[in-house]
């Protein structure tokens, strides 16, 4: 197992070995928590503190979150840390805010490849759930600190190596989320009628990638949408939530034209496993059935124990829920949707090339599962059933890709669980740069965090932890004199310039940064463009749009 030690004499076991512990002990991804004994016993054999054990979810793992202790706000004697955050979403936010805090002599400057900042805050977060993006109040005070930079309308990668960026910093922290999102390899898939739910949220809430969409939502009566999560449910929502309820957020009115037009009047949310292992949470069920006038059709029962006080609180409070349901039934409601469970899709069917019908195969329980464990496995059974679609929207999770020029940097990339493979806190590993005999070492100044860190999962809370744990570890690093991106025998061979060195060769190559001054010029005008509309905003939806306002 390859044990990685610093000078501050901390051990961590790479990401790579941990998968491959995990992979030993463990039957199937959702069955992760076994391996824990085995864990805990292999990290013993390295005098590991407990507190730095590992705790395992489904499909990923998630340490406990260094003591405090660890973390120091000593000043330090090495001078001015220069930090590129690559990324503007929460993780990067958060980051900036918590190394501000703690290394006294930081300087950050971070880059967007879009003109406006906030990421998934601004292009995720549903229109109707505003409370969400109150983190934008802390992005904004990050922002006013003199020693921060905004670099929008930026792409690094694209517009600016990492190599070139390199000499000017001691250290970099890679935290630009997700990309793309994960298909179901299953026929029929890129049928006219089918869609992403990641473009479709993108589409409404104004990402400029996804402006030239125009999903068929007059098409027909009938939507699946494949998936249980949170995302699934705010699909779901804003098919059905009358539009009227709608105008007053911060939604695209191209969005809402189209909305006006829809003919869905059903949808149906589909998963491969119960109603017990379903990843929504209870406040996304909830506003679903409070939407008038929209049914929702009854849960089979079964599908729950008895006494469903036994199972554990979340479960038990969404089981609450379900079981409930609405007042009306579907029959009596011009609008209904339903949760469909134990089905996996194994094709996309069409009529006259568009979408017509989605066929599943019927899932049961592992013999030895318990079906009211939030990690029972389910296994595939010979019963096909095919449900009639116009429309079906795929939300089986986002996926990191590596940044354009990132293997060339010499930083790895994990494509199987679309992360930068790191030590759990943080700090990026590469598989050939351990000491001694050991393969596996950090690489110096370099450093990630949010979705590219642990994968697509969570929500801004959990984000924030998570961006919080990687700013305590380069401000330990920084203090502990571990070295950096430069360091040379007897001190940094940065230049410590940061953006000022390479702000000339971007504008050179016909690029127009953005600075957060910029930003709020933008802000402005949405906000006075929305009142118009009895709105908070009225979003550009486009980068032209956006530069070309600042030119007015």
């Amino acid at each position: 197992m390859h044990i990685l030690r610093q000078q501050h004499k901390r051990p961590y076991v790479c990401a790579s070995c941990t998968r491959r512990i995990a992979a030993t002990f463990v039957r199937s991804r959702h069955d992760i928590g076994s391996a824990q004994p085995a864990i805990a016993r292999l990290y013993s054999t390295a005098r590991l503190r407990p507190s730095i054990i590992p705790r395992f979810t489904p499909g990923r793992y998630i340490p406990s979150r260094p003591s405090s202790y660890d973390y120091s706000t000593a000043k330090t004697t090495r001078g001015s840390l220069r930090v590129a955050i690559i990324g503007s979403g929460p993780a990067g936010f958060y980051t900036a805010y918590r190394l501000l805090s703690k290394v006294q002599d930081v300087v950050v400057d971070m880059y967007e490849q879009l003109p406006v900042p906030y990421g998934l805050v601004r292009f995720g977060v549903a229109p109707d759930h505003p409370e969400v993006k109150n983190c934008q109040d802390t992005f904004e005070e990050v922002a006013q600190s003199p020693r921060f930079n905004y670099v929008g309308n930026v792409h690094v990668g694209r517009d600016i190596d990492l190599s070139t960026m390199k000499p000017h910093y001691d250290a970099m922290l890679f935290s630009y989320g997700a990309s793309e999102d994960r298909k179901l390899g299953i026929p029929g898939e890129d049928l006219p009628g089918v869609y992403s739910a990641r473009e479709f949220v993108g589409w409404y809430n104004g990402l400029p990638e996804f402006q030239g969409l125009r999903p068929q939502l007059q098409a027909g009566e009938q939507a699946l949408v494949i998936g249980q999560g949170n995302v699934a449910l705010d699909v779901a929502r804003i098919l059905l939530t009358p539009v009227d309820a709608l105008r007053n957020t911060d939604i695209t009115e191209h969005a809402i034209q189209t909305l006006s037009d829809s003919r869905v009047r059903s949808v149906r949310i589909v998963g491969r496993r119960g109603p017990v292992q379903a990843a929504f949470t209870v406040k996304e069920a909830r506003e679903l059935m409070h939407i008038p006038p929209v049914a929702f059709e009854p849960i089979d029962p079964s599908l729950y124990p008895p006494d469903i006080k036994k199972l554990p609180r979340v479960q038990k409070r969404i089981a609450e829920v379900l079981l409930k349901g609405t007042k009306l039934s579907p029959r009596d409601s011009p609008k209904s949707w339903a949760l469909d469970f134990l089905k996996a899709p194994i094709s996309m069917n069409a009529e006259s090339t568009h979408l017509s019908s989605v066929t599943f195969r019927r899932q049961q329980f592992a013999e030895d599962a318990d079906p009211f464990n939030n990690l029972a496995r389910v296994v595939p059974t010979d019963e096909e059933i095919t449900m009639k679609a116009s429309l079906a929207f795929r939300s089986v999770g986002y996926k990191s890709t590596p940044l354009a020029g990132l293997l060339d940097f010499g930083v790895p990339f994990d494509t199987k669980m679309g992360i930068i493979p790191n030590d759990i806190h943080g700090r990026v590993i590469s598989p050939s740069l351990g000491p001694g005999n050991l393969t596996a070492g950090h690489m110096h100044g370099l450093y990630c965090a949010g979705w590219v860190k642990r994968g697509p999962t969570g929500v801004i809370a959990s984000t924030m932890q998570d961006a919080f744990t990687s700013a305590d570890v380069i401000a330990h690093d920084w203090q502990a004199d571990v070295p950096f991106l430069n360091d040379v025998s007897g001190g940094s061979g940065s230049t410590g310039l940061g953006w000022d060195s390479v702000k000339e060769k971007v504008i050179a190559k016909g690029i127009r940064p953005l600075s957060w001054a910029d930003w709020k010029r933008i802000d402005e005008v949405e906000r006075a463009r929305g009142r118009s509309k009895g709105k908070e905003r009225e979003k550009f939806v486009s980068v032209e749009e956006m530069l070309a306002m600042l030119d007015a």
